[in-house]
């Protein structure tokens, strides 16, 4: 199986764009600790998604959604199709792992090994690094243990989808006959019908403009607008000011809160399960463990040669110092249950049977004060921001409300500047800045604004951040008069009824042609052209070209072309193209991509219709 996968990497990518949301975002603990009694959006067999897993899911894809359209409309980010999508993608992604377990897809030992060994963030001079493998884990608060289980896991989960997609099949004579109409070539001719040069013939009736207006009234309806001035409160403007004897004060009451964490260092042995004899593996386990027991200075020497953990073996089983929080549980508890020097017994994980010797003990030491003092100002810093934002947010808040006549009172007492806006429309949108809120443009057009010449509502319209509007100015939705539109209204309807005369001439005439009646049509010089080369044909134009039966040349196809006209093609020769081995390659290799997509999205949906799938809509629409 896992040759399929070496062999097909760029279509196993693919396939896995279809879990939109990664992997990593489960984290270790999603794995093995579960998520306690936290409300559920969906159930997946026996498997819950948590509340959660998907807000952080849904934050994950916000970010790379920012980041990839700046200044992108916040409702659009929160949408109900983005939430359905994200959810949608943890649910694949636990049905493919309830999958891989059912069918006990593991990884053996060398396959993780190599997998490891060709990454290139853990080589040096293009060869595998221990030392980087463990810095670059490190870096990330990872274990070579805890990485190596979801590397484990997301190697099986790539060697079903590979499996899965390898069944599809694209036969060599599909791919042949694509590729061959790929590059077939057709020599056309066009004849134009103008709807432009019509446009000049085109009578209008009396009294056809002042219908249309009559009809049309909300085209020519200017909207609502109003131009307003604001205040904005900020928790960011507000000055924090935290003397050196506040942070000092602060670390000596919560040193403990600056403490490194107690430290185990660990070598184990471990003897894989892969190869599922779990009895006879488990025995030969007891039997290490008891010649260990008696002579316990074998152990490095021991694991270098029995330990099956690709990243430990070879330096005797040491696994360096580490917290609590980056093993696996079972083995975590083990090995801070154990005193220094100690040898645990038998310890069960997923990955098999563990005999692990503590050989040293860091206990829990405070940070030096000036290690962690940027650390707790910028704290401190914050807080006192948060709690002037509070207290201020109150008082602007009333003062906003019972002077309402006025926002100068609030812009006096808070030191913050008068601002005023261009014109706004009920929509908002980016030129609106900060007023660009649902809620606060709906306060901007009420009664109470527009008609009482009252405040708005100091509203948040971001977190920790006010904003209170006043009216300035306002212009009512206003009807255009007739005489102001009548010209554009001559011209659209001119310009409609030219297209439809071009039409109708077009269509006549490509019925004339077909029956044999060629007269009357002037047309333009020979071009040839190809689906991968179409020249000045736009897509309706080449598909109508293409659609001319070949073995009953002339032939002619006639298509519509939006506020131009019609335009009337003859195809007179058509030739079989000139096939490059390397076109017929990377056609092949899209059809085998689109054929095994489609077969995984019919897999994913027999997993749904296996496993039981149960969405919690009302938790889903939940907002954070």
């Amino acid at each position: 199986m896992f040759d399929a996968v070496r062999n097909n990497k760029r279509i196993v990518q693919v396939f896995l764009l279809l879990i939109t949301v990664p992997f990593a975002m489960w984290g270790l603990d999603s794995y093995m600790n579960g998520d306690g009694g936290a409300a559920q959006v969906a159930r997946v067999g026996d498997a819950k998604i948590t509340l959660n897993q998907f807000q952080q899911a849904m934050r994950e894809q916000q970010d790379r959604m920012r980041s990839q359209f700046p200044g992108v409309d916040a409702k659009l980010l929160d949408s109900p199709a983005i939430r359905e999508s994200v959810l949608n993608g943890l649910v694949d992604q636990q049905l493919l792992l309830q999958e891989v377990n059912k069918q006990r897809l593991g990884v053996s030992v060398a396959a993780l090994q190599e997998m490891i060994a060709n990454i290139p963030a853990f080589q040096e001079d293009g060869k595998f690094s221990q030392k980087r493998y463990e810095e670059a884990l490190r870096s990330q608060g990872m274990s070579p243990v805890g990485f190596e289980a979801q590397l484990r896991r997301d190697m099986a989960l790539q060697a079903l989808i590979g499996a899965v997609g390898e069944s599809a099949f694209v036969p060599r004579t599909v791919v042949d006959r694509v590729v061959a109409l790929q590059v077939e070539s057709r020599q056309v001719q066009e004849s134009l019908i103008s709807a432009q040069a019509l446009k000049a013939g085109v009578k209008l009736e009396a009294g056809e403009l002042q219908k249309f207006y009559d009809e049309n009234q909300a085209r020519f309806t200017l909207p609502e607008q109003v131009k307003v001035e604001y205040l904005v409160l900020s928790q960011k403007n507000l000055e924090a000011k935290v003397s050196d004897a506040e942070v000092k004060a602060w670390y000596e009451e919560h040193k403990a809160q600056y403490a490194l964490p107690e430290e185990r260092r660990a070598s184990h042995i471990l003897l894989s399960t892969d190869s599922g004899d779990k009895a006879k593996i488990k025995a030969e386990a007891e039997a290490l463990l008891a010649q260990l027991q008696k002579n316990p200075g074998q152990f490095a020497e021991l694991a270098k040669k029995r330990s099956q953990d690709p990243g430990s073996a070879a330096k005797g089983g040491d696994l360096g110092f580490f917290a609590r929080g980056m093993m696996v549980k079972p083995f975590e508890d083990a090995a801070f249950g154990l005193k220094e020097g100690e040898l645990s017994g038998l310890v069960e994980t997923d990955f098999g049977f563990h005999i692990i010797k503590v050989t040293g003990v860091k206990a829990a030491q405070p940070k030096p004060f000036a290690e962690v003092k940027g650390e707790i100002e910028a704290d401190l810093k914050r807080q006192s921001a948060a709690r002037q934002f509070a207290e201020a947010a109150e008082g602007f808040t009333n003062m906003v409300y019972e002077q309402s006549d006025s926002l100068k009172p609030a812009a006096e007492h808070y030191k913050l500047s008068l601002q005023q806006s261009g014109w706004l429309t009920r929509q908002g949108g980016a030129a609106a800045g900060v007023l660009n809120h649902p809620k606060l443009m709906e306060a901007l057009f009420s009664d109470e604004v527009i008609k009482n010449g009252r405040n708005t509502a100091a509203l948040e319209v971001s977190p920790g951040t006010l904003v209170a509007a006043r009216l300035l100015e306002h212009k009512p939705s206003t009807l255009r008069p007739f005489d102001a539109v009548k010209a554009e209204i001559e011209n659209q309807l001119k310009e409609a009824k030219a297209m439809r005369a071009a039409v109708e001439q077009g269509e006549g005439k490509l019925a004339a042609l077909k029956s044999g009646k060629q007269e009357g049509v002037s047309w333009g010089g020979s071009q040839n052209v190809s689906r991968m080369a179409p020249g000045k044909l736009d897509s309706p134009a080449l598909a109508a070209v293409f659609q001319v039966d070949a073995g009953k040349l002339p032939g002619f196809a006639g298509v519509e072309l939006p506020g131009v006209g019609y335009a009337l093609y003859k195809v007179n020769k058509v030739e079989a193209g000139q096939v490059d081995p390397a076109l017929a390659q990377a056609l092949g290799q899209q059809l085998s991509s689109i054929a095994a997509r489609a077969q995984v999205e019919a897999y994913m949906a027999s997993l749904r219709q296996r496993y039981k799938v149960e969405i919690n809509k009302a938790a889903l629409a939940t907002k954070e």
